[in-house]
């Protein structure tokens, strides 16, 4: 993958001389192929995984700064008993934004099947996905899983 400018670090904010647009699901990354919003290639290669969020800014070794954003993809807007929906789709540790009176999960057929069987109205849509962060810092859970007591 040789020749391309590449980012080996991210700052977390500040201005860009271009913009590169990912889902949800590919903003988690550590070594990639990108390609900006005017067709410029370019090589990511960071120390470790991390879950980016739009406004992060790529560092390339050419001295360019490239904007992370956050790409439209297919999602679906869920009302109804939002407390008793948002338990269900936590229960099943899928990612979800919280807006006034509708949650926001990625268009699934059998989180839909759950949740129009729970009573939700759901609705499909395109559009930006940023779902809450983890309970336990910043971006994703990441493999958190329950063979621990969570009391400390």
């Amino acid at each position: 993958m040789g020749g391309l400018p590449t980012a080996y670090r991210i700052l977390h904010d500040g201005p860009a001389d271009g913009r590169v647009a990912l889902t949800y699901d590919a903003r988690l990354l550590r070594r990639k192929r990108l390609v900006t919003e005017t067709g410029e290639p370019f090589l990511v290669d960071l120390p470790q995984t991390l879950s980016l969020d739009a406004g992060d800014v790529f560092v390339l070794d050419d001295g360019r700064l490239i904007a992370v954003g956050a790409a439209d993809e297919p999602l679906m807007r869920v009302t109804g008993d939002l407390v008793r929906l948002a338990w269900h789709v936590g229960n099943r540790h899928a990612p979800c934004a919280v807006e006034p009176g509708a949650l926001i999960v990625q268009r699934e057929k059998v989180m839909r099947a759950m949740l129009e069987q729970l009573g939700a109205t759901v609705t499909d849509f395109d559009g930006p996905f940023t779902p809450e962060g983890g309970a336990y810092g910043h971006g994703r859970t990441m493999g958190h899983d329950h063979s621990h007591s969570h009391e400390h």
